[in-house]
């Protein structure tokens, strides 16, 4: 599967729907927890265009957005394409 990074913090039941949803999938993840890393918080501010909620979430180099946004991509039935997408570029 495709290089995904999660960008989460503690308690977020948001990160916590997003995180469950892929491991449902079968999707290997990188947790990058930034409560405590300003350095990490930085990043993924700056990788998400200036969205500072969590969780926020890139396939590859997509930005997905947040648990809502990576649900409507899975609902939408565009999920599994995006990571198809992603892994083929790794490749």
């Amino acid at each position: 599967m495709a290089a995904v990074d999660i960008y989460t913090i503690p308690y977020c039941p948001f990160c916590m729907d997003a995180k469950e949803l892929l491991s449902s999938k079968g999707v290997a993840f990188h947790e990058i927890d930034a409560s405590r890393d300003r350095q990490a918080r930085r990043q993924m501010i700056e990788r998400a265009n200036g969205r500072s909620t969590f969780p926020q979430i890139f396939v590859g180099a997509t930005h997905v957005g947040g648990c809502d946004d990576l649900f409507a991509l899975e609902y939408a039935g565009k999920l599994d394409g995006l990571l198809a997408a992603a892994k083929e570029k790794s490749a």
